[in-house]
């Protein structure tokens, strides 16, 4: 136990110093970017609104093995194809479902060509840093680079002498929603609209607009609009001379509507020229989207830009400084910390302008209006680490879903600009909410989030949050009888919300509430059957689902009693009650066993968010603890590489990012709404976290490893894991 002494004293060490390149320069933006990791090597500013990736996930099946309408993609660029398409504007990092990946511009030489299959060119000498991209398109000799600031996309095009164009795309993307309006206003400018939703299929109705204005460093020779409509058949056809035919509106200004439409601005240059193109975004209007680009990178150069981002990504990641390990260490975790600043991003517009939810309004905020909250994946790890290490940031992500409820009625589920996707089950916005406030971080609304919480966990008509809620109530789970798809599953979230809300409550002094949701958080016990082992399926009536097959929905197959996993997977799902589901067992040497097998027999899946805890649970079992630091390294090794393919799978909008930060780190969040950590070895010798002072009191974490062996280097460091080897988060905070 000396070693443990020592490394919780070095964890409070405050003075550190370490020579290395900036943190920003070990950012490989192409990690993830095969294996469905469904990240893109673009362009971003941190928390950006607007990124510039390539889009190469369109058309020529040869060169483009995975295709956007073969396959379910979600992202615009994969590594392995060939064949790009153009750069869009507005994307989505690790996520499962398309949306986005629209506003398309693409540089050309020679005639005018408006059939992405016909301009799409195959590329090489690929380069991707923190906020920069650059390619060279092999079909033209030109040189594209892109960067980006918070809500502006800028691009540098180097074209050869001669004819050359710059298309602006608006009928492809990766969203499922079509249409779209530009108007060119001069020769150097155009604006527009685009249609975007129907994230993973859902509320269809809620589609909405991305507006969008573009500027052009040099005035086109020659400008234009272009538009194919349907191609319709019969008796009507026949008079149709534009039928399915594109129409060029050469030196059209006035507003162009449809589902495939364009513009282009043609040059014929008497020498190789740059071009720089401007592209503000904004979800209000097109005048914020001129508003964003003018107030962002109006006579701002390329390089400029390109600088001032560099520098932002250098302050988020310096955040954490590393030493020991290898390049590749440096380079794996720092991505992942990257991939951590993209999402939940920016909304709103320089004026503090957003669309509202659900209202059809346009709201202000003073600080910032956060969006994109895939809170299934995230509560889980991603919001616990946002608290340590951007507290600022965490705050206003809280006030954002706070915002959604005074617009919307009630919290975010799954949000994406200002819409609910309701994709994934569960309750998660209770778990971020309690979770914040129990890590110290208070400076939100708490008696508005507490009664948003009560609201989702006891309204039982169109809850849109908790479905099937009255049979919870009622039998303490859902039932296969209920309509409710993976009631197994739903019925272990909703325990886990119930035990947020229950720390929350106590943490008030609501003993009452604090009883009654601690009861509740305990239902999960009623499915499990210990003839079996597992948390099982049942019916309504109390009878046990048959036949069961514990394997049934592995690799994300349908399955009667579990969302996205099988009963191995979901077996562990009681972070919150780890000592009761010992006793469910028959003991820790039971469970001990059984979580042995999960691993041994194949069963433990990485790329999924219900099991990526399992390797923590060893150090809950006396004697057992060393396995942790074991399981956890294994992991790492296998899954986290310096290469395309280096995420185990969707990094879920920074979960699987967040995961292994805090692994390489050395410590992780056990249990959400429970502010304690647990230890695993880290990866580096030391470890310093820059904490921000206005939340906590300390200016420094230091896991400093090096010492500890040092200190005893006879004594091998996870062999001396014991049981209660943990820390509590608030031992960082600032006293008052």
């Amino acid at each position: 136990m000396k070693n443990v002494l020592l490394l919780a004293l070095a964890i409070l060490t405050i003075e550190f110093g370490l020579a290395q390149q900036a943190p920003v320069d070990y950012v490989n933006p192409f990690i993830g970017t095969s294996n469905y990791g469904a990240t893109n090597p673009g362009a971003i500013a941190p928390r950006g609104m607007a990124s510039v990736s390539p889009f190469n996930v369109a058309g020529r099946i040869d060169l483009n093995p995975l295709e956007k309408d073969s396959q379910w993609l979600s992202n615009p660029y994969v590594y392995e194809n060939k064949f790009l398409t153009g750069f869009s504007h507005v994307n989505l990092s690790g996520v499962g479902c398309p949306d986005l990946g629209v506003i398309i511009s693409m540089p050309t030489t020679g005639a005018l060509k408006t059939n992405h299959l016909e301009y799409g060119s195959t590329y090489s000498n690929e380069i991707a840093k923190a906020g920069y991209y650059s390619a060279e398109l092999t079909k033209y000799n030109i040189k594209a680079e892109a960067t980006a600031s918070t809500r502006v996309g800028v691009s540098r095009y180097s074209f050869p002498a001669g004819e050359s164009n710059i298309l602006l795309n608006l009928g492809l993307g990766l969203t499922n929603e079509q249409g779209g309006m530009l108007k060119i206003v001069s020769p150097n400018e155009v604006e527009g609209i685009r249609t975007v939703g129907s994230f993973c299929y859902n509320n269809p109705e809620a589609a909405y607009p991305v507006y969008f204005v573009a500027k052009f460093s040099e005035p086109a020779h020659e400008f234009g609009a272009w538009k194919t409509p349907y191609k319709y058949e019969g008796e009507e056809a026949q008079w149709m001379i534009y039928n399915g035919k594109t129409r060029i509106k050469e030196g059209f200004t006035r507003e162009v509507i449809g589902d495939s439409i364009g513009a282009f601005f043609s040059y014929n240059f008497e020498q190789p020229t740059q071009v720089e193109v401007k592209i503000g975004v904004s979800y209000v209007s097109i005048e914020n989207a001129r508003e964003n680009l003018e107030q962002e990178a109006g006579q701002a150069s390329f390089d400029e830009v390109y600088k001032k981002t560099r520098d932002k990504w250098n302050e988020k990641l310096n955040r954490i400084e590393v030493e020991g390990g290898s390049e590749d260490d440096k380079i794996i975790f720092y991505t992942a910390l990257y991939h951590t600043q993209i999402h939940p991003n920016i909304l709103n517009d320089v004026n503090g302008e957003y669309p509202e939810v659900s209202t059809g309004k346009i709201g202000k905020t003073e600080g910032t209006r956060y969006t994109v909250f895939s809170l299934w994946d995230t509560y889980r790890n991603y919001h616990q680490l946002m608290s340590l290490v951007y507290p600022e940031e965490q705050i206003q992500m809280v006030n954002s879903m706070l915002a959604m409820y005074d617009e919307n009625g009630w919290l975010p589920k799954w949000e994406l600009n200002s819409t609910e996707t309701f994709t994934m089950v569960g309750d998660p916005a209770a778990v971020v909410i309690s979770d914040t406030y129990l890590r110290g971080l208070t400076d939100f609304d708490v008696e508005k989030a507490y009664e948003a919480m009560i609201k989702s966990a006891t309204v039982t008509e169109n809850n849109p949050l908790r479905p099937g809620l009255t049979e919870y109530l009622k039998n303490g789970y859902l039932s296969v009888d209920s309509g409710v798809p993976g009631p197994v599953s739903i019925t272990l979230e909703y325990n886990i919300s119930d035990y947020a809300i229950a720390q929350l409550a106590k943490a008030l002094g609501k003993e009452d509430d604090y009883k009654k949701f601690s009861d509740r958080s305990l239902s999960y016990r009623n499915l499990y059957n210990p003839k079996t082992g597992f948390l099982q399926p049942k019916h309504s009536n109390g009878e046990w689902y048959n036949p069961f097959n514990p394997e049934a929905g592995a690799n994300f197959e349908k399955n009667v009693g579990y969302i996205e996993g099988n009963a191995w997977q979901y077996l562990f799902m009681v972070p919150h009650d780890i000592e009761g589901l010992k006793k469910l067992m028959g003991g820790a040497e039971a469970f001990d066993r059984k979580l042995d097998l999960v691993f041994d027999g194949g069963h433990y899946d990485m790329a999924n968010e219900p099991d990526i805890l399992y390797p923590y649970l060893y150090n809950y079992i006396e004697d057992s603890e060393y396995k942790t630091s074991a399981k956890v390294t294994e992991l790492i090794k296998k899954y986290y590489k310096n290469s395309p393919d280096g995420l185990p799978g969707n990094d879920d909008t920074g979960t699987m990012s967040a995961w292994v930060v805090y692994s390489m780190m050395g410590f992780y969040p056990v249990i959400p709404a429970n502010p304690i950590y647990t230890f695993t070895e880290p990866v580096f010798d030391m470890v310093k976290i820059n904490l921000n002072t206005q939340y906590y009191k300390k200016k420094s974490i230091i896991i400093d490893f090096r010492s500890l062996n040092d200190t005893n280097p006879t004594i091998d460091f996870p062999t001396t894991l014991k049981q209660g080897f943990f820390i509590h988060h608030n031992a960082f905070l600032k006293s008052d």
